[in-house]
């Protein structure tokens, strides 16, 4: 029996050896980042290494980052109470604070009347479609675009960004909002006087090293080409589907993509099918947002994008990474086509 391919990198990525090996060894400091002493000094030193480690990664030097438990409770620190838009397509956590009343075109662009009011993502999750960043945005979702993009946050124009370690290889449990030098952030919990007085609560410097060791992997495989080389794979398997099932529709693919993103509309199979029939045959796929994509509905971003409700319920997302092969991608389209065509017969 085959190998399972995790197809899934969207959702989260495999832990990569030197994050774990970071993670161990914060392990060993007994200190508190906030304590006095020597013990405290020593993990407080660590902490800010890896912060200044980050920034570099995210092209942000100088820039504040505040470390959070991940890209969800950043979106709430940034955006609680603010009143913000953005539009339908941006992940639910950052929806969830906003008004949704920026229009999408059919190619996934966003439109930004008052970029200092709005909050826009840098890439879509789910059709990978990235958007063209205005200056004077008041937060943008990087969270699916490091690591796989090159950014320098300094440049983007923006005042607040969001980040999360295991989209690039890092920890679960452990993100960062990063924040235009100067710019005020009131605390959203409150206690200590952690993280400049912007999130109280110690400090989670297990998950800071580990998301510190995977930021400076990441910013070094887009030094070296590897996204370049996933892009080359992700358009073989867009290629092998699109010639095996004419019909099918693939998302976004006129438009700037990130390099390891495919979603695939396949008429006539429902989306949680596709991903039940493909989980049986060994490849974990999704479809749309893994915060979301256990919910049987149609894809929220889909539907932004002008697709109707029954197309939007026949996507699948593929995303993969690093280490996924031409052989395998052309084993998945293999056994997808004949998934497909066993659907459409027994609808006949």
């Amino acid at each position: 029996m085959a190998e399972r391919l995790y197809l899934d990198w969207n959702a989260t990525t495999p832990l990569r050896a030197e994050a774990k090996a970071a993670m161990i060894a914060a392990m060993e400091l007994v200190g508190n980042p906030s304590s006095v002493h020597a013990e405290g000094r020593a993990a407080k030193g660590l902490m800010e290494r890896a912060r200044a480690d980050i920034a570099a990664a995210l092209g942000a030097d100088g820039a504040d980052v505040v470390f959070t438990s991940g890209a969800t409770e950043g979106a709430a620190l940034a955006l609680a109470g603010r009143g913000f838009a953005c539009a339908a397509v941006e992940h639910d956590a950052v929806a969830a604070w906003c008004d949704a009343s920026l229009l999408v075109t059919e190619a996934g662009a966003v439109q930004v009347l008052d970029p200092a009011q709005s909050c826009l993502q840098l890439a879509n999750s789910e059709t990978g479609v990235v958007q063209d960043l205005p200056q004077g945005l008041a937060v943008s979702d990087l969270t699916q675009g490091f690591g796989k993009l090159p950014i320098a946050f300094n440049w983007l124009g923006c005042d607040m960004g969001l980040v999360s370690a295991h989209k690039l290889g890092g920890p679960k449990g452990i993100g960062a909002v990063v924040l235009r030098q100067g710019l005020d952030l009131p605390a959203q919990l409150r206690g200590g006087g952690q993280e400049m007085g912007r999130r109280a609560g110690t400090e989670n410097l297990i998950g800071i090293a580990g998301f510190a060791a995977a930021a400076k992997a990441a910013a070094q495989d887009l030094a070296n080409g590897v996204w370049e080389e996933v892009a080359e794979i992700r358009n073989i398997l867009d290629s092998a589907l699109s010639a095996a099932a004419s019909q099918t529709i693939s998302v976004g693919k006129g438009a700037s993509r990130l390099p390891n993103t495919l979603c695939v509309i396949a008429p006539g199979w429902r989306g949680e099918t596709q991903v039940m029939a493909m989980d049986l045959a060994g490849f974990a796929v999704s479809a749309g947002s893994a915060c979301s994509s256990g919910k049987v509905r149609a894809s929220k971003v889909l539907r932004a994008m002008g697709f109707d409700e029954e197309a939007a319920a026949q996507a699948i997302r593929i995303s993969i990474g690093p280490g996924v092969r031409k052989e395998d991608v052309l084993r998945f389209a293999d056994q997808w086509t004949k998934a497909y065509q066993r659907a459409l017969s027994r609808a006949a």
